[in-house]
């Protein structure tokens, strides 16, 4: 569905992507990681066709996104971060202005009915003046927008930004939906724990490069496990000669280590063998995935500033 091969984006001397390299197959949910400035709305405006690359090759549904965006768009279902919409269309207005332009409203009838589930879901009042709606209302737009009208592929570009929990796990289940129904979709975010709920693959984008992608199961292996059990005193020694175990912390009766993941299998034979009791492997998570590209800048420098050229590329 989406196949980005060595794409550069310059912006006079900054380099927004510098040979990224993207696969996103048909009917599978793809994660696309980063923090602001790490070229993330750049590949996507690309991807859309509203930007051209300076260098490499993307192709969306097998055509260059550049050429064919005009026919492209009509399969292509998008919500941006920050929304903007018409400030004299009511929402409802909006909604249907933007599902018409994807050609999604022949069948009136299945359009309407769809679209009252989600005005209803998201608790939207679509009589509303565009002027009077909060950001998390104009994203509900898109999003309704988005939904109403089925496509072949959904890309999403922060699209939980401005909303409360409650909406977000609506816009969860609209994925889930999509997905079940065999769409497939690009999903941008910045909440780890949504993109590891929903999607089957993840790419972790930095300084405009993909420097890890695959499912999360693949990923793990790059991370370590938390075991955790019951401290026996008698068995310490035993413990530390565990060969391959880190940090650990032994702390009111409780041991607890890390170990790289893909050697789990060998340690566990070991604390069988020591009949250890209250047992619990945590495997690593998304957000350890995550640090582990972006500790340090953060220990350094704090929260990302955005990229100006990520900023311009938000629309």
């Amino acid at each position: 569905m989406i196949d980005a091969r060595g794409l550069e984006k310059r912006f006079g001397r900054a380099t927004a992507l510098d040979g990224l390299d993207l696969r996103v197959d048909a009917g599978e949910v793809h994660g696309f990681l980063g923090p602001n400035g790490a070229g993330k709305s750049t590949t996507i405006r690309i991807l859309l066709g509203l930007a051209r690359a300076s260098g490499g090759t993307a192709a969306v549904f097998g055509d260059n996104p550049w050429a064919h965006a005009a026919s492209l768009h009509r399969r292509i279902a998008y919500v941006p971060g920050d929304v903007s919409v018409w400030p004299n269309l009511s929402g409802g207005e909006a909604i249907d202005l933007l599902s018409r332009l994807r050609g999604g409203t022949h069948d009136k009838a299945a359009y309407a009915a769809e679209r009252a589930r989600l005005v209803e879901a998201f608790e939207f009042d679509p009589r509303k003046k565009g002027r009077a709606y909060s950001k998390g209302n104009r994203q509900k737009v898109a999003l309704i927008a988005a939904f109403a009208t089925p496509a072949d592929l959904y890309i999403l570009d922060e699209p939980t930004s401005g909303l409360d929990p409650l909406m977000s796990q609506v816009f969860t289940k609209e994925v889930d939906r999509v997905a079940k129904e065999g769409a497939t979709v690009l999903l941008s975010s910045h909440i780890l724990s949504e993109v590891e709920d929903l999607c089957d693959r993840v790419s972790i984008i930095r300084a405009g490069k993909v420097v890890e992608s695959g499912t999360l199961a693949d990923l793990r292996h790059l991370t370590r496990t938390e075991i955790a059990f019951v401290h026996d005193t008698a068995q310490d020694a035993s413990v530390r000669a565990i060969p391959g175990t880190n940090d650990l912390v032994v702390d009111a009766g409780r041991v607890r280590f890390t170990v790289d993941s893909d050697h789990v299998p060998s340690v566990l034979p070991e604390l069988a063998r020591l009949e250890v009791k209250g047992l619990t492997v945590t495997p690593p998570t998304l957000e350890e995935l995550f640090l582990r590209h972006y500790g340090d800048r953060i220990e350094a420098s704090g929260p990302a500033d955005a990229d100006p050229t990520e900023a311009g590329a938000r629309s």
